[in-house]
């Protein structure tokens, strides 16, 4: 079987870091601050977050941050980014496992392994792919409708689905509804609350039963 890889959406305003990191000493230390960021966010929000803080975290100097990042967005921007990039693969390999024979159970592979970033990502919770940063004007569609297409696109591949636009849109939905819920599930509980995770299931289920035949139905 052909396996057709989740696209990795591009997050708006994510080429926005000063200097490439070339070598191996200058990626690291982007990380390093990439990582200082995201263990701020998760203690504080991303609201928050400043540069100070980033340099501060990571036993930097601030003229370190600016090499990088020319302001706190930047730092936002880059870090959704990469919470994008590290989750692709996982969700990628959710989709395609041969274990999962319908589209309704690789759905629900791949919401799983965003679960897990939820649980185990830090600054993940908080700021996720990047698209509750309230950055105008817009020019750029929002990370999650460039991550549904994707889906959408290998799930109709794969299972050989309806993927007329309607079907399209329910499926967006869909994964905008999910985004919402399990955003909801983690607020308080950092295991998630499965209520709300149930109910992105369910909602998952309800909306696209008209145009993908549910398992077993």
């Amino acid at each position: 079987m052909v396996q057709i890889h989740l696209d990795t959406p591009r997050i708006e305003g994510t080429a926005v870091i000063r200097n490439e990191p070339v070598q191996a000493r200058s990626a690291a230390r982007l990380t390093a601050l990439l990582d200082a960021a995201a263990h701020v966010i998760d203690e504080i929000g991303y609201e928050r977050l400043t540069t100070a803080m980033v340099a501060d975290h990571a036993g930097a100097s601030i003229g370190t941050v600016y090499r990088y990042f020319p302001d706190r967005i930047a730092v936002l921007q880059s870090l959704a980014a990469r919470n994008m990039e590290r989750t692709s693969g996982s969700t990628s390999a959710a989709l395609h496992d041969p274990a999962r024979t319908d589209w309704f159970s690789a759905l629900g592979a791949v919401f799983e392994k965003i679960k897990d970033a939820y649980r185990d990502e830090p600054g993940f919770a908080s700021l996720r792919y990047g698209d509750v940063l309230d950055l105008r004007p817009a020019t750029a569609p929002p990370a999650m409708q460039g991550f549904a297409d994707s889906l959408f696109d290998a799930l109709v591949s794969r299972f050989d689905l309806d993927g007329s636009e309607a079907a399209r849109s329910a499926f967006s939905a869909v994964v905008v509804a999910g985004d919402a819920l399990m955003a909801r599930a983690f607020t308080r509980d950092p295991q998630g609350d499965e209520t709300f995770l149930l109910a992105g299931v369910a909602t998952a289920a309800a909306l696209m039963s008209p145009y993908w035949a549910l398992p077993n139905s």
